[in-house]
């Protein structure tokens, strides 16, 4: 795993380095979009509507429009706002862990000892764990302010960040405030059920079924020789899929004027040989 951020837990006169790791990835099959009739890809350009010129992302900057002013926002001005520059973790509180509604659950960070003593970091754990205590921080990550939980998975600390209140719809439906009638037969029945179904979660036990079915898919699509040329299909482009990598113009008219000649020259055969067979 690599570190994307660096800084140090703070509570009261104590301060704990660490680094932090993404916890979670996505084990999704990648796929691309490409011409039904073809197979070429699909790619996006980033155009600017005054110059019309493609734009690198070097050349992109932030903006905020208003509906008459347009304030545009550098990478230095965002850089140098104060809670940006911050690499402190800062505990706020600390609250009994079945207080966090697990609705407010975002991402998941795993946090590492940056320090030739993890003495700080051991005793933060043990604390949280014996006090059956949550710490709520906030930190700033990626040019957003970050409201997170910070709490044990085993022997490593992990940081949960935490969606705002105002981010968290209230649900209103006016279908449940209807009175429902449920006899005790009902209840009975029902809980017999969920004993029926109850066990201990383990999450190894369960498998994304469409992922697998879609590699089962294309193995069985490559071993049946049912694929084109990534090279003739894709124009060779390599690297990411953010649309950097795009077509050249003038590559790509060379090779529609090509095609449409090829598919012209085939026309006037068949069209030969049809008079021939009619003569």
């Amino acid at each position: 795993m690599r570190a994307i951020w660096k800084g140090a837990v703070a509570f009261g006169l104590v301060n704990v380095p660490v680094k932090v790791y993404s916890a979670t990835e996505d084990h999704d099959v990648s796929l691309h979009q490409v011409h039904d009739e073809d197979g070429g890809r699909i790619r996006y350009q980033r155009r600017c509507e005054v110059c019309g010129e493609v734009v690198d992302f070097k050349h992109i900057d932030k903006a905020f429009d208003d509906g008459e002013h347009t304030v545009v926002l550098t990478d230095e001005d965002l850089a140098a706002l104060p809670v940006e520059r911050s690499r402190e973790i800062e505990v706020v509180e600390f609250v009994p862990s079945d207080q966090i509604d697990p609705i407010m659950l975002d991402r998941a960070y795993f946090l590492e000892p940056d320090s030739t003593s993890t003495k700080a970091y051991v005793l933060l754990r043990r604390t949280l764990e014996e006090t059956d205590r949550t710490a709520i921080v906030q930190f700033s990550l990626r040019q957003k302010s970050r409201l997170a939980a910070l709490r044990v998975r085993g022997d490593v600390l992990m940081l949960q960040t935490l969606l705002w209140d105002d981010e968290v719809r209230e649900p209103s439906f006016p279908s449940l405030e209807e009175k429902v009638r449920i006899s005790a037969k009902e209840r009975e029945m029902s809980a017999a059920l969920v004993d029926s179904f109850s066990t201990d979660f383990d999450p190894e036990n369960f498998t994304d079924e469409y992922q697998v079915q879609l590699r089962t898919l294309i193995e069985a699509k490559i071993e049946k020789g049912d694929t084109l040329d990534t090279e003739e299909t894709f124009g060779g482009a390599k690297g990411d899929d953010d649309g950097d990598n795009v077509l050249d113009l003038m590559e790509a008219l060379r090779r529609s004027v090509e095609k449409n000649r090829e598919k012209k020259a085939g026309s006037a055969k068949d069209a030969g040989s049809s008079r021939k067979k009619g003569a």
